[in-house]
């Protein structure tokens, strides 16, 4: 290794190991100012949602992903997350056929572990849509208890879920058209650069570790629901920060009400 390498590599561990202290540092100040406003009033949680279901797509890929590429859904995971009791209650996951390129590249195999028997065999994307509206009605998302959509990063709806609603000809879900950004969130509250708030740095930086198949779907989303929980222990307000306008990705002002999802259903085809 050269000495400018020795230098890069020194700068580059100076850099991390100042961002776990930074996220210590106010995971720190966080704690002490909540137990001060547990001592002062009682936690009123009736205006925050019931529930957040995090999503994290898996879906169709090529090595370098050429730009002309289509990405389409392969595995719809959900995991619902209890915000009263901070635990996983139930998780749901269907992979997906694909239309245009049914044979998936032996890259997106070796990424996501999804092989080409396990597509050959699923339902189209607007029966999986279906099956996953019908398992949150059985939760009673959106009448009964408050809900909110939660992904890491903005492709899973803005991309993923908008382009996939185009090729299966049906409109975007209303449910979806508004979610929690965890980056975003992680970032404001933790004070970190957008650098900072990649999956398993955002682990790393909590203490901890990566537990599944990375890239796994469902294990992805359970990894962000980790971090979710912890936030949320840490007296974060996980609010809606993104939204989908007139085909857009648009940001929701942190000052915006609180409003939890519509109760789900199947969206209409389009002309």
């Amino acid at each position: 290794m050269t000495r400018d390498e020795l230098r890069s590599k020194l700068a580059e561990f100076k850099l991390e190991t100042r961002g776990v202290k930074d996220v210590l540092r106010k995971r720190l100040k966080n704690y002490c100012k909540k137990q001060k406003l547990m001592q002062k009033e009682p936690i009123n949680g009736e205006s925050y949602y019931d529930y957040i279901c995090v999503v994290d797509f898996e879906a169709t890929c090529e090595e370098g992903n050429p730009p002309e590429f289509v990405h389409e859904i392969i595995e719809f995971p959900v995991v619902l997350l209890n915000t009263r009791t901070l635990e996983i209650e139930d998780t749901f996951q269907q992979y997906v056929k694909p239309e245009i390129n049914p044979k998936l590249s032996n890259f997106c195999i070796n990424l996501t572990g999804i092989t080409q028997e396990v597509v050959d065999k699923a339902d189209t994307f607007p029966q999986v849509l279906q099956n996953v509206i019908e398992w949150m009605r059985q939760w009673e998302l959106g009448t009964k208890y408050t809900y909110s959509m939660l992904t890491d990063g903005s492709w899973d709806m803005s991309k993923f879920l908008n382009i996939q609603c185009r090729i299966s000809r049906i409109k975007y879900p209303s449910f979806a058209k508004k979610w929690i950004n965890i980056r975003k969130s992680y970032g404001n509250f933790y004070k970190v650069p957008r650098n900072q708030t990649k999956l398993t740095i955002m682990l790393e930086q909590l203490g901890m570790n990566y537990d599944g198949r990375p890239h796994s779907g469902l294990d992805d989303s359970k990894n962000i629901a980790r971090i979710a929980i912890r936030m949320l222990q840490d007296g974060c307000e996980l609010r809606v920060n993104e939204q989908m306008h007139a085909g857009q990705l648009m940001t929701v002002s942190s000052a915006a009400p609180l409003e939890g999802a519509p109760a789900p259903q199947m969206p209409r085809y389009r002309n």
